[in-house]
C-alpha cells in the first residue's frame, strides 16, 4: 500500500472498523499539554466549556480559565487585552460565532494588534447535521485566511488537532484552529510529523509522474486517501497531500505536486468560494497554472440531516472526489 511510510500514519487506516475520535476532544488534550508546558497559557470559553473540550483545561487550571458568557465580541477582546500583557489565550466557541459573530473585534484587536490569541472554531462544517444551517459554519477560512498575520489550521483528525493546540501556544501569531464536533477518522499517528505551514504527502502510486494529485484538508482527508486506493487499483497514478495549515500556505508542496501530477482535485468542508480550494487556486494561477477541480460547498447554506447524508448531498464524499479526479485527469495538459 503507497502510504507515505515517512508519514507514520494510523497503520488500521484501512481497518474496515478504523478508530474514529473527535478533533474537539484531541484539541482539549492539546491545550492542557500547552498548559502544562507554559503558565501563560489561559482559556477563555463563550458558554460552551464542555462542547469545545475545554473542561479538561479549566478542571486543572481553574486560576486561569475565564468564562465569558455568551458574549463573543468581550471573549476576544478581553483575550487580546491578556495578550498584550504576555498571555497565550485561546478561546473557544462555535464557529458561526467565534469568528462568525466576531470578525470585526478579531480583525481590529487580534490581527491590527499581532497579538498571539489562539481562536478555536468549533462545530464547523456540515457535519454539524442535525443542528442545520445556522450552525454549519461553511465560511470560516474565508473569514479568517484573508486577515494579514492570521494562521489558518484545518487539522485532519484528533491527533493533529492536539499537536496544533501545542504548536500554536508556542508560534506567537494569531491563529485559527478549525474543529469538527463528530468522530472522524483517526488518520495519523503520535510519531507523523507536524509543523505550522508544512504540507504533507500522505499517499502516492509511485516516483514517477502522477496522473492527479488530490489537495485535501480537515476530516475530509480520509475520503480523499480512500479515493486515490480506488483510482491505483483503476492502474492511475496518484498523490494525496494533508493541507492541515492553509495560511500560511506551503507553496513549495504545492508547486510541486501541480508540476508532477499536472492537474489538481482541491477537497474540504467548506465553502469553494474563498477556502482552501482558493488558496491554492491563487498560488497555481500565480506560479504554474494547471486545470484545478474543486471539491466542496457550491455556494449554498447547510440543512439539518446526519453527517453521511449531508457530505453526500452537498457533493463531498467519495464518489464525488472520485469524479473530479476523472474531470481533471482528462483537462490535463
Amino acid at each position: 500500500m503507497p502510504i507515505n511510510p515517512d508519514q507514520k500514519l494510523n497503520h488500521k487506516l484501512f481497518d474496515k472498523n478504523a478508530e474514529q475520535v473527535s478533533m474537539r476532544h484531541g484539541f482539549g488534550e492539546g491545550l492542557v499539554l500547552a498548559g502544562a508546558a507554559d503558565k501563560n497559557v489561559v482559556a477563555l470559553c463563550a458558554d460552551l466549556t464542555e462542547s469545545v473540550a475545554m473542561k479538561p483545561f479549566k478542571d486543572k487550571f481553574p486560576e486561569r480559565f475565564v468564562e465569558m458568557g455568551v458574549a463573543e465580541q468581550n471573549l476576544v477582546t478581553v483575550a487580546s487585552g491578556m495578550a498584550a500583557m504576555g498571555k497565550i489565550p485561546f478561546i473557544g466557541s462555535y464557529a458561526v460565532f467565534s469568528p462568525g459573530r466576531n470578525w470585526e473585534q478579531i480583525r481590529t484587536t487580534v490581527c491590527l494588534n499581532n497579538v498571539p490569541v489562539k481562536i478555536i472554531g468549533s462545530h464547523v462544517g456540515v457535519t454539524v447535521g442535525p443542528d442545520g444551517a445556522s450552525h454549519q459554519a461553511l465560511e470560516d477560512i474565508a473569514l479568517m485566511r484573508t486577515l494579514p498575520n492570521m494562521v489558518v489550521i484545518s487539522p485532519c483528525d484528533a491527533i493533529e488537532a492536539r499537536k496544533a493546540a501545542i504548536a500554536a501556544a508556542k508560534n506567537n501569531k494569531p491563529t485559527y484552529i478549525r474543529l469538527t464536533r463528530d468522530k472522524t477518522h483517526v488518520i495519523t499517528s503520535e510519531h507523523t510529523p507536524f509543523e505550522i505551514g508544512k504540507a504533507s504527502v500522505v499517499y502516492r502510486s509511485d516516483k514517477n509522474l502522477l496522473d492527479v494529485g488530490i489537495i485535501a484538508t480537515g476530516h475530509l482527508v480520509y475520503q480523499a486517501i480512500m479515493v486515490a486506493k480506488r483510482l491505483e487499483t483503476e492502474g492511475k497514478r496518484v498523490a494525496v497531500v494533508n493541507l492541515s495549515t492553509i495560511k500560511p500556505l506551503d507553496y513549495e508542496m504545492v508547486l510541486q505536486l501541480a508540476n508532477e501530477a499536472k492537474a489538481i482535485v482541491t477537497v474540504e468542508e467548506h465553502q469553494i468560494a474563498g477556502g482552501m480550494g482558493s488558496a491554492v487556486a491563487e498560488c497555481l494561477a500565480h506560479n504554474h497554472p494547471v486545470p484545478i477541480e474543486f471539491v466542496g460547498v457550491k455556494d449554498k447554506f447547510g440543512q439539518s440531516g446526519t453527517a453521511a447524508e449531508l457530505i453526500e448531498h452537498y457533493e463531498m464524499g467519495e464518489s464525488h472526489i472520485y469524479a473530479a479526479a476523472q474531470r481533471a485527469m482528462l483537462r490535463k495538459k
